[in-house]
């Protein structure tokens, strides 16, 4: 499976991360050649752990399983343009 996928590393008590979920949906919608996870961390924790995430929201953009990028925080212009040059990107 060579798909592209994005991971958002979230918590249910985090602000900003609520803040951010609809942009995320519905980018989500409009690219569906993207792959979107969503990860609780406190349900998680190891997984979190594994990636080396630390705060919350957290954006992983993997390619064959590796992290090629990644966005800290609720950054709604910064998400966009990583998604879409995600989504663009020769596989």
């Amino acid at each position: 499976m060579n798909r592209k996928v994005v991971v958002d590393f979230t918590a249910s008590w985090c602000g900003p991360c609520r803040i951010i979920s609809p942009i995320l949906a519905d980018l989500a919608k409009r690219t569906p050649e993207v792959l979107f996870l969503k990860v609780d961390v406190d349900e998680l924790k190891t997984v979190a752990e594994e990636w080396d995430v630390e705060a919350m929201p957290t954006f992983l953009f993997l390619k064959e399983g590796k992290a090629v990028d990644k966005v800290v925080g609720a950054r709604k212009e910064e998400l966009q343009l990583t998604v879409a040059k995600h989504a663009t990107a020769v596989a």
